[in-house]
């Protein structure tokens, strides 16, 4: 039992400075930043996984971050480069000593070091190469000339591959051997003369399987290619539609280059989502790191366009000045039939977009999904328009007002159930980014139509 927490606690002390990292980590690595203390730093960060050290980084000041950095000096792990945000990662690189930079990425793997040189300029990429060794910076270079955003970059070059018509034994006797493995892997690729990847077999399979047993006699069920330059979001829509833990990469030829992991495709999924996330509310790809120019430079754009609308919607609003005029109650309720237009256009474009993005949202079943979204407007606008319209009649003592309101609220939930959702299938249909710019005509069609129908009912029935 002693012998078991002996081991155990190395592990446990990780754990516990991972979940402490907040609370108090940051604050002891800022005063030895300080005060300079290069082995109380070691002794802090050591035990931290790398992402830790590198949301650490992303966290503080580009002041800290650099002095923090050059302390740190050659204890400097590649894996914390591979983590950290894009715009940090450049000015870390800048500020890391060339030998420094050079040790840190040799310790990556090929689809690592390819990510990190391609936000970078011409002379850092060019430290970074000159630290690889022949081969791999070869490999490296042949990964740059695939487009970005294609499964060429986001491949990783060492795969392990064993002939189609060896035995269970002979491969294992091959891995034993081999000069150079990936650190971590799941699957043993079968290939064949050519190098044309046929099938997987697993570890699992592999190591449990009697020593002159076929690798064609314990292959996996389910085995997928993928072409050099298929674009990654395709990539990382196969490997969660068909729970995929690693596939092949071919090229034109249908020979092989390189594999896809798990773990690069499950980035590329959260990298998309967060995108979508951070389009629709107008605010790009910013982060918290990002300085206050380049933040504001991301969201003027989106401001200036809401501004635009807002325009439009008060024009309308000026259309009935007179009307407003001469009741009062209708400058005190035509806001609620527009905000709720937008909030129930909004749900309908999000849950448009997120299918869009995941594919479940086809031709076969648009339109369906649209005139689904319209009743669902017409529903809830009956409802809401019953209790409005109540409301109207405590608040305001006038029957007819209560009708105005009531049909202004279905009209307008109607609308924002269709331009929920025919705004962004249609802007998809024209190769714009629905998540990018649906939000803004959603908004501007239901204030606009909210404000007109609310009004317009006003104008005819109230006098």
């Amino acid at each position: 039992m002693q012998g078991e927490r002996d081991i155990i606690q190395p592990d446990q002390a990780r754990q516990d400075n991972a979940y402490t990292l907040d609370r108090r980590t940051t604050a002891e690595v800022l005063c030895h930043v300080g005060g300079q203390d290069r082995a109380q730093l070691i002794n802090i960060l050591g035990p931290l996984h790398a992402a830790d050290i590198a949301d650490l980084l992303e966290q503080i000041s580009a002041y800290d971050r650099k002095r923090l950095v050059l302390l740190y000096d050659r204890e400097f792990d590649g894996e914390i480069l591979a983590e950290l945000e894009e715009g940090v990662r450049e000015d870390i690189i800048a500020v890391l000593k060339p030998e420094v930079l050079a040790e840190a990425v040799r310790e990556l793997d090929s689809g690592d070091v390819v990510d990190i040189l391609e936000d970078l300029e011409q002379p850092q990429q060019d430290v970074i190469l000159d630290a690889l060794d022949k081969t791999e910076r070869a490999a490296v270079k042949k990964t740059l000339t695939y487009p970005e955003f294609s499964a060429g970059r986001l491949m990783q070059r060492e795969v392990v591959i064993a002939h189609q018509t060896w035995s269970v034994g002979e491969a294992i006797d091959y891995l034993r051997t081999a000069d150079k493995l990936p650190d971590q892997f799941h699957h043993v690729t079968l290939v064949d003369g050519r190098m044309h990847p046929i099938f997987n077999v697993t570890l699992g399979r592999l190591m449990s399987s009697a020593r002159n047993m076929s690798l064609k006699d314990i292959k996996e069920d389910i085995f997928w290619t993928i072409p050099v330059l298929q674009d990654e979001e395709d990539v990382a829509y196969a490997f969660n539609q068909y729970h995929l833990i690693a596939s092949p990469v071919v090229d034109e030829s249908g020979r092989i280059v390189g594999v896809i992991t798990i773990d690069d495709a499950m980035v590329v999924l959260n990298d998309e989502h967060e995108e979508d996330i951070l389009r629709l509310a107008g605010v790009g790809e910013s982060s918290l790191s990002d300085s206050v120019l380049e933040t504001t430079l991301q969201r003027f754009p989106w401001l200036a366009i809401n501004l635009v609308t807002a325009i439009l919607a008060s024009v309308v609003i000026a259309q009935f000045e007179a009307t407003i005029e001469q009741l009062i109650a209708l400058a005190v309720l035509m806001p609620i039939v527009a905000s709720m237009g937008g909030n129930a256009g909004t749900q309908s474009l999000t849950v448009v977009v997120r299918s869009l993005a995941t594919k479940d949202l086809i031709n076969a079943n648009v339109y369906r999904v649209i005139w689904c979204e319209v009743l669902i407007g017409l529903v809830n606008g009956a409802v809401f328009a019953v209790l409005m319209g109540i409301v109207g009649l405590l608040w305001f003592g006038s029957l007819d007002l209560c009708y105005v309101i009531g049909m202004a609220m279905i009209v307008n939930l109607v609308i924002a159930g269709f331009a929920g959702t025919g705004v962004p299938v249609l802007l998809d249909r024209i190769w714009i980014d629905p998540a990018l710019a649906s939000g803004a005509f959603v908004t501007t069609l239901t204030d606009i139509v909210g404000f007109f129908a609310f009004l317009g009912l006003a104008a005819v029935i109230l006098f």
